[in-house]
């Protein structure tokens, strides 16, 4: 999928996600060391889909990750309480010697890569030395949900990963838990009022039904022990 084609994600009013496009979709494991520590992405098996499908939205559908019908025999609440102000009026900063961090924490959906090595907020402080620099730009860059992003102090160059469009339902292996949808390459989503959500390369989605934050993914899904069946993925 190039530059020009990147889908398309519209939100149904107390429904799925429907996506347009063809936009590829896989399993996105989080690879953690022997503490438990998240460390690494491994991408797992493809899922087959159409040219546009939808993604279950309430996290009770039996047919995970897609949507079936599910949500209008339980009720599902989708209403949308997310911000819809850009990324850089959301967040906070922080300053070190060769780089910023800019943290929204509202945008949290516990993948955890910013804890390992004396977490990400204090190795900042310390990137006049090649490694902690390093280490900043791999934590901020593997933040499946545009929490936390790195910038060059001397250049103001954002250090984003290259990540084509597509779609991850992220598997968290150390918790047992299956997370959020990843929104990867600047998809746009497209809110249940035809209001479009600021475009951004990564992006994490709610798919268990109980964030606080929706459509946005908060983290309730290690908290209720969401799980969506692809164990064997």
């Amino acid at each position: 999928m190039n530059g020009a084609n990147r889908g398309r994600i519209t939100i149904v009013v107390n429904g799925p996600y429907r996506v347009e496009g063809d936009v590829p979709l896989a399993n996105q494991h989080i690879v953690t060391n022997s503490e438990g520590e998240s460390l690494e992405w491994r991408e797992g098996d493809a899922v087959p889909h159409a040219e546009e499908y939808a993604l279950c939205r309430c996290g009770r559908s039996g047919s995970k990750p897609f949507c079936d019908g599910t949500h209008e025999k339980v009720r599902f609440d989708g209403a949308e309480t997310a911000s819809r102000a850009p990324y850089r009026t959301q967040a906070g900063r922080i300053e070190g010697p060769t780089m910023v961090l800019d943290d929204a924490e509202e945008l949290c959906a516990f993948a955890r890569f910013c804890d390992p090595h004396g977490r990400v907020w204090n190795l900042v402080g310390d990137t006049d030395d090649p490694r902690a620099r390093a280490l900043v730009e791999h934590e901020a860059g593997h933040c499946p949900a545009g929490r936390l992003v790195a910038t060059d102090r001397t250049t103001g160059k954002v250090l984003e990963p290259h990540l084509d469009p597509s779609l991850g339902l992220v598997q968290d292996t150390a918790r047992r838990v299956s997370g959020p949808i990843w929104v990867r390459g600047g998809i746009p989503v497209v809110g249940a009022d035809g209001v479009a959500y600021e475009v951004r390369n990564r992006v994490t989605l709610c798919r268990c039904g109980a964030s606080r934050n929706k459509p946005l993914c908060d983290g309730s899904h290690a908290a209720i022990g969401f799980r969506d069946g692809s164990e064997k993925t």
